[in-house]
């Protein structure tokens, strides 16, 4: 048997191949960025082509570094950001029009004429979803109705819709298909049947012909071709669901938080789905084939990472992400200073796409440093606040967080987490859980590991922060987050 597994990482800002060994540590990674195109305000698009030309170079890239071919693989995994839409030619393979990117707003009217014509609350039951910018599904239906070319060759079935995962998939295999984790954020799935909504496809104006098969994340796709030929591809997962796989969240009420360009919260809830009341969405957390799926309770932050490149490109008060901690720790406190990075609008528990960006608080004494913690402390507060609706919808208590992503190794964040949730919070030893996620899926169904609950043995902890603020003082800065909060509303 193949003694390595490979898993492609395809994110928001760069695509990554990684491959591990049978102790699951990564032996070698290659990575590359790909260009963000913003055609106007709120517009966010990739281009695919490029992509997949950086999916290819990484592969390969890693292989060479590890001395390795793709028949030393026993199989690759996909992980991916989620809702972002592509739609490309069957003849060809290529791409007719740049892929809109999860963080894109241009359907903000789009979806307010879906909530109001199908029904907020009958959306959520089918599909676990309300009617936001976030999902790839109105972002199709945008591309079509935006070009009569395009909704002709739609109509006609000689398009391709797909989630990123769906067209490297298309690259890799030739099969048009995704997975459920994949199929759940698009608001055209039915949760309970995990198989599309023929009735929902129809009434948002989406051709079932565009859409892939939808099979479980932990499955064998078939044999690669191309730079993986000699292998197969044995998983797709999107990259929250794959953090959830590789930081072992395998039980009820296990918690986990992946801070990257945004911040994503799932908490998992077993076989049966969790209906939200406080604004989180529901979702599928993974499903091996042959067995039921696991589902889970998502809260969504948008802006996360992305703050403290804001910091880094658009002010330059920083030269590096990593230099964000060590200013943020030349002052006390936040000085009173607030930041609300509604860029994009507020996701869960709030959905407001009429927020915009706001720093509140400015005195003559307010610094850089201040500008800085208060950007940190944004994140954390958003996680918490998705935290506490985690804490309604599922009637229980959480007892830590299992943190990942490249925020996680900042320890004044960290710290900071854990103040003001009251929680424990539990940086890994390896933190790239969701490239790992990936390639424990491809091991699990290729024999490498028993089941899903072998890879428990790989986790390990690292840090534990415990909560240490004065109470007094988290109500103090509650008020604060509070107030800039309201004053980032209605914006738009």
């Amino acid at each position: 048997m193949a003694t390595y597994v490979g898993a492609i990482d395809q994110g928001t800002t760069s695509s990554r191949f990684a491959i591990v060994d049978l102790q699951g540590d990564v032996v070698s990674m290659a990575q590359r960025e790909h260009a963000q195109i913003l055609p106007k305000p709120g517009w966010v698009e990739h281009d695919p082509s490029e992509i997949w030309r950086n999916t290819e170079w990484v592969v390969s890239t890693a292989l060479d570094e590890a001395g390795l071919s793709p028949s030393d693989l026993a199989g690759v995994g996909i992980t991916n950001q989620r809702e972002t839409a592509v739609l490309w030619d069957r003849a060809s393979g290529r791409p007719v029009t740049n892929a809109i990117v999860w963080q894109d707003t241009r359907t903000s009217d789009l979806c307010r004429e879906i909530a109001a014509d199908f029904g907020e609350g009958r959306l959520r039951r089918i599909t676990g979803l309300p009617a936001a910018t976030y999902f790839s599904g109105p972002k199709v239906r945008w591309l079509l109705d935006h070009d009569a070319d395009l909704r002709r060759a739609a109509d006609r079935g000689d398009l391709a819709f797909g989630t990123i995962d769906s067209w490297l998939a298309w690259n890799l295999t030739g099969r048009h298909v995704t997975d459920v984790t994949n199929a759940s954020r698009t608001m055209l799935m039915d949760l309970s049947t995990l198989s599309w909504d023929d009735d929902l496809c129809t009434e948002i104006g989406i051709p079932v012909a565009l859409l892939p098969e939808i099979s479980p994340s932990i499955d064998d796709f078939g044999p690669c071709v191309g730079v993986l030929e000699g292998t197969n591809l044995r998983t797709i997962l999107g990259d929250q669901h794959a953090a959830v796989v590789g930081q072992a969240a395998f039980g009820m009420g296990d918690t986990k938080c992946t801070y990257g360009t945004g911040a994503f919260l799932l908490t998992n809830t077993g076989e049966k789905p969790i209906a939200s009341t406080s604004g989180l969405i529901t979702t599928v957390a993974y499903q091996r084939v042959g067995q039921p799926a696991v589902y889970a309770l998502e809260g969504s932050v948008a802006v996360a990472g992305s703050s403290v490149q804001w910091l880094r490109d658009n002010l330059g008060l920083i030269k590096r992400t990593a230099d964000v901690e060590a200013l943020a720790a030349t002052v006390e406190d936040n000085g009173d200073v607030y930041f609300v990075p509604a860029f994009s609008g507020l996701f869960a528990p709030r959905w407001r796409p009429d927020a915009r960006g706001v720093l509140a608080g400015l005195t003559r004494y307010a610094t850089k440093g201040h500008l800085a913690r208060a950007v940190l402390e944004a994140t954390a507060f958003q996680v918490r606040d998705v935290l506490d609706a985690m804490r309604n919808d599922t009637g229980s208590e959480l007892t830590e967080l299992r943190v990942d992503g490249a925020m996680a190794e900042n320890g004044l964040l960290m710290q900071f987490q854990s103040d003001i949730s009251g929680l424990d919070v539990v940086v890994p030893k390896q933190i790239e859980t969701t490239v790992l996620g990936a390639a424990y899926g491809a091991g699990i169904d290729a024999g490498v590991w028993d089941t899903v609950g072998a890879v428990q043995n790989h986790w390990q902890e690292d840090r534990r922060f415990t909560p240490s603020l004065d109470p007094a003082a988290v109500a103090a800065l509650d008020a604060g987050w509070a107030k800039a909060i309201d004053r980032s509303l209605d914006w738009v």
